[in-house]
């Protein structure tokens, strides 16, 4: 665990918009520090989702460790793909790579349900890449997510992995961005876009994106991607191609909007459900029961006392999220901010300095829940409880992913005790009440293998 570095103390306010605030930086207050400032010795650069935690010495959840002992070369895949693959560090496929990427090759639809974190990314840009063909100039395959932050990091992946193919071209387009560079854009070769819904519709039918060459079609968080914000763009999106494609759905959970899209344009697709059960294996949950005032001081407690490599912190509005953000700032951490209410490129900004790990603390809202990867986080934080297990499910997730250790804790008041009970039935699951003291071997990789040690609250 790095330690922080003091800083001088900055100006506070939001008035630059930007979701980057500093406070002075208090020193380390329990082992590891808490909250702090920017890292002199950062985390190192996030791996994707599928990455195989050989060598780990703590143990992971089956979903990345059941692996059925192929190796990515059984495949058949182009040697400069391959190189690519090794390249990010993905030493062998983890189950859901194993059980998708034979069937997208063969050309067949794929309906999988999988957890947060266990390699979905790679179990599709994998086949999707393997099948581009280079002597076509045409847009041959599209990923489509819900938001912007996963766009960019699913075709940064996207990018890497095919850097070694010899021209594969890779764009990502979203809402809040200049239309004008993405038609600029479209005017040379892309072989792969990933997208939003909104703005690849946009671009279809000003008739600048052409799409009848494209063969593969992903929904990457398909169950939101099939809710009420956006069936309609992707009834509409899929009108636009030709009837001979290839369907991908991936999601965590696959409620009946799923079910009725799947009936309608899926042809006999290949079912991949490794979800045995909905809560993330690998996150320890617990709940404080506050009032809404104590709410702050609960929170400055775990940031002085729990051993917090980066966290992220869950409010239900933006307003909520800049105010705390600001409390945080005046209790002495450094913290940044991010919700959807902010300029694209302030957005940008914080997610890609929060991935590098300039920062331990992240305040947001439910923009962040969906698929980002962010492997140093190994606390979630819910200061405001979400009324949805769904929302739940997605938000714990930022912490343990692909089999890493996480720590998920909800400050509960009166009028969440119902929420409360509601998502431990429908999810399956217990949150236990915070107890006196937290053992670190259950949210600290280097603290797994050794005994006893233990952070008291």
């Amino acid at each position: 665990m790095s330690t922080a570095r003091m800083e001088n103390p900055v100006i506070l306010g939001l008035s630059t918009q930007n979701g980057q605030m500093r406070g002075s930086v208090k020193p380390a207050g329990g082992p590891g520090g808490g909250g702090g400032g920017p890292q002199t010795t950062q985390p190192a650069p996030v791996k994707p989702s599928s990455t195989v935690n050989n060598g780990n010495s703590q143990p992971a959840p089956t979903d990345v460790t059941a692996t059925k002992g192929n190796e990515f070369e059984d495949y058949c895949l182009k040697r400069e793909l391959l190189m690519g693959i090794f390249e990010m560090g993905w030493e062998k496929p983890s189950p859901i790579q194993e059980e998708s990427i034979p069937i997208a090759l063969s050309g067949r639809d794929i309906l999988a349900r999988a957890k947060n974190g266990t390699g979905k990314s790679g179990a599709y840009l994998i086949p999707l890449l393997e099948r581009i063909d280079l002597k076509k100039d045409s847009i041959q395959a599209l990923v489509i997510v819900p938001t912007r932050e996963l766009a960019l990091q699913v075709s940064q992946i996207c990018i890497q992995v095919s850097k070694h193919m010899g021209g594969v071209k890779v764009m990502a387009t979203t809402g809040g961005t200049n239309l004008r560079d993405d038609i600029l854009r479209l005017d040379e070769t892309v072989h792969v876009v990933i997208a939003t819904p909104g703005r690849i519709l946009d671009l279809i039918k000003k008739g600048v994106a052409k799409v009848n060459q494209v063969q593969m079609i992903v929904l990457d968080e398909a169950d939101k991607l099939l809710s009420q914000d956006f069936v309609q763009m992707m009834e509409e999106l899929l009108s636009y191609l030709a009837k001979q494609r290839q369907i991908l759905l991936y999601s965590a959970t696959f409620p009946l909007s799923v079910q009725k899209f799947m009936n309608s344009h899926l042809q006999k697709p290949y079912e991949i459900n490794l979800m045995e059960e909905l809560t993330l294996k690998g996150v320890t949950q617990y709940y404080a029961y506050v009032t809404e005032r104590q709410k702050v001081h609960c929170l400055n407690t775990l940031f002085s006392r729990l051993q917090i490599n980066q966290s992220i912190i869950f409010c239900n509005s933006s307003q909520r999220v800049e105010l705390l953000a600001k409390k945080i700032s005046q209790l002495g951490y450094s913290c940044f901010y991010i919700h959807a209410k902010m300029r694209q490129e302030h957005r940008n900004r914080v997610f890609h300095d929060f991935r590098n790990g300039l920062c331990r603390n992240l305040v947001c809202t439910d923009l962040f829940t969906r698929g980002i990867d962010i492997q140093a986080v190994n606390v979630v934080i819910n200061f405001d409880f979400p009324k949805l297990g769904e929302t739940y499910l997605h938000r714990i997730g930022r912490s343990g992913r692909f089999g890493h250790l996480g720590l998920a804790i909800n400050l509960i008041t009166y009028d969440d005790r119902f929420n409360l009970k509601g998502i431990e039935e429908q999810l399956g699951t217990e949150i236990k009440p915070i107890p006196s003291s937290i053992d670190k071997s259950l949210y600290v990789a280097e603290y797994h293998s050794e005994s006893g040690e233990e952070v008291k609250l």
